[in-house]
């Protein structure tokens, strides 16, 4: 059978334009394949492909942290994490919050309770005091799911996210990078507000980086005790660092 001019005119085509086709889908594959990648070892700077689900698991692992002591009530955050150091034992979980929030509370925990967003409160009392780093760990029978800590040091530049009670609003969220880091601190840009404190600062997976401990009213970012902080009295680090830098 013999082949028709317009056939053999398609024919060409397909012979002329398939080596174009196929580069493009390459070329496209890469930056795609990039898109997909949310960790922080590989690409800490982009936001995750599923923020939604960042913001689920976060929040849902956060608390408030209520210190009621008459004429002196205060409400800050706290993030669940399942520790293993030998003092968390009888412990499935614990709260990670700033010595600050529950600082009045200290001999009075009877006035002292973790809720989760706009839910009714549940007693919580101290395990551990680290005054010098502004952190606490509590603990109560209120549970929750519990968040991971990151295994890898965060960077100026990473997507970071908190969770918390920003100015006593529950299950506030907010977004932005890290700035920058010492050996104590992450400096970073999200919006956090008087409530924040003791909340979590996450990275692109919701690994855990920072605790949020202050906020600045004359600069443009906020601080938080990065994990390496904890090393001092939570943590049972190899070394001074729970990171190697």
């Amino acid at each position: 059978m013999t082949e028709s001019p317009a056939t053999k005119f398609i024919a060409a085509i397909l012979i002329v334009v398939a080596p174009f086709a196929m580069g493009a889908f390459f070329l496209a594959w890469g930056p795609a394949g990039q898109y997909q990648l949310t960790n922080p070892q590989d690409d800490g700077y982009v936001q995750p492909r599923d923020v939604g689900g960042v913001v689920s698991k976060t929040s849902e692992s956060t608390v408030s942290v209520l210190c009621d002591v008459p004429g002196k009530g205060n409400i800050g955050s706290a993030w669940a994490v399942t520790l293993k150091e030998a003092a968390y034992k009888d412990y499935k979980q614990v709260y990670i919050t700033n010595h600050h929030v529950v600082a009045d509370c200290i001999g009075k925990e009877k006035y002292l309770s973790v809720a989760r967003a706009y839910k009714k409160p549940v007693a919580a009392r101290i395990v551990t005091l680290d005054k010098e780093n502004d952190l606490a760990v509590i603990v109560s029978d209120l549970k929750v799911p519990s968040l991971k800590i990151s295994e890898n040091p965060p960077f100026p530049g990473y997507w970071v996210m908190t969770s918390g009670s920003a100015d006593a609003y529950e299950g506030s969220v907010t977004f932005g990078a890290v700035l920058n880091t010492n050996e104590s601190e992450i400096l970073f840009t999200a919006n956090v507000s008087q409530g924040n404190s003791g909340g979590p600062l996450v990275d692109n997976e919701g690994f855990v980086i920072g605790t949020v401990s202050w906020i600045s009213k004359v600069e443009q970012y906020n601080g938080a005790k990065m994990i390496d902080a904890m090393c001092s009295k939570i943590l049972k680090c190899d070394g001074e660092y729970y990171w190697e830098w």
